[in-house]
C-alpha cells in the first residue's frame, strides 16, 4: 500500500524540514519489507479566499482533486488521539483490507471541510493543544516511521 502525505501549506528549509524528512526516509526505508511504500509529500499553498468556510473548501477542493482511491485519514482536533500501537495498528488494518493508497491530510490553519471529514476513513489527533503545520508534519513522520517498527517488531517502540 503507498502512503503518502498532502500538507496545506509549504516547509521551509530549516531544522523542523530537516527532521521530518529524517523520518520520512527511514519510513520509505522500513516500510516495503511491510508492503508500506511511502508516496512522499504533497504541498499546496494556503488558500487567499476572504472567510474560513471559503478558504476550507477551496483546500478540500484541491485535496479531492489529487486524491486516488483509497482510504483518507485527516489530522483533525476532532480526531481520536492513538497511542502509538493503535496507530499502527490503524495503517495495518487499511494495508489488510486491500487498499492500494492511504493518504494522510494535514489542514491549513482553518482545519478540513466538514466534506472531507464525512469521506474519511479515520480522524486522528495529536493531542489537544493545536500545534504548528511544521511540528505536525515531524510527529506524523516520526509516527509513520514508528508504526513500521512496531509492525516489524524492530525495538525502537519500547512500552
Amino acid at each position: 500500500m503507498r502512503i503518502g502525505i498532502n500538507a496545506v501549506g509549504r516547509m521551509k528549509a530549516g531544522p523542523e524540514r530537516e527532521l521530518a524528512d529524517r523520518y520520512l526516509d527511514r519510513f520509505a526505508k522500513a516500510g516495503p519489507p511491510l508492503g508500506l511504500e511511502f508516496a512522499g509529500v504533497a504541498e499546496s499553498a494556503e488558500s487567499r479566499l476572504g472567510t474560513a468556510a471559503e478558504r476550507m473548501r477551496e483546500e478540500a477542493a484541491r485535496l479531492d482533486a489529487a486524491l486516488g482511491a483509497g482510504g483518507l485519514i485527516l489530522l483533525d482536533e476532532r480526531g481520536k488521539n492513538l497511542a502509538s500501537p493503535a496507530f499502527a495498528q490503524l495503517i495495518a488494518d487499511h494495508r489488510d483490507r486491500g487498499l492500494r493508497q492511504l493518504t494522510f491530510a494535514i489542514g491549513g490553519p482553518d482545519g478540513h471541510a466538514a466534506t472531507l471529514r464525512d469521506q474519511a476513513t479515520a480522524l486522528i489527533s495529536f493531542g489537544a493543544a493545536t500545534w504548528p503545520h511544521q511540528m505536525v508534519r515531524v510527529m506524523l513522520g516520526e509516527q509513520l516511521y514508528r508504526a513500521a517498527t512496531i509492525l516489524s517488531g524492530h525495538p525502537y517502540h519500547r512500552v
